[in-house]
């Protein structure tokens, strides 16, 4: 997909999120973003699963 495709699909779930701002992440930030909203907006419940890329961001935990 290109930048503006995506950035229309973003839109399409999550109007607030403004073009400009969009138009500051890079291409795969952005497929990165409209992969996980596709996914928070489909299935839910055991079968629902997100898969963290690699090379992507990090999971934090702490002990309490």
């Amino acid at each position: 997909m290109k930048k503006e495709e995506i950035i229309r699909s973003i839109q399409e779930q999550n109007p607030s999120a403004g073009k400009e701002f969009l138009h500051s992440f890079q291409v795969h930030s952005l497929q990165t973003y409209l992969d996980r909203l596709t996914c928070l907006n489909g299935q839910r419940g055991r079968d629902s699963v997100w898969v963290r890329r690699t090379g992507g961001s990090h999971a934090a935990a702490a002990r309490l």
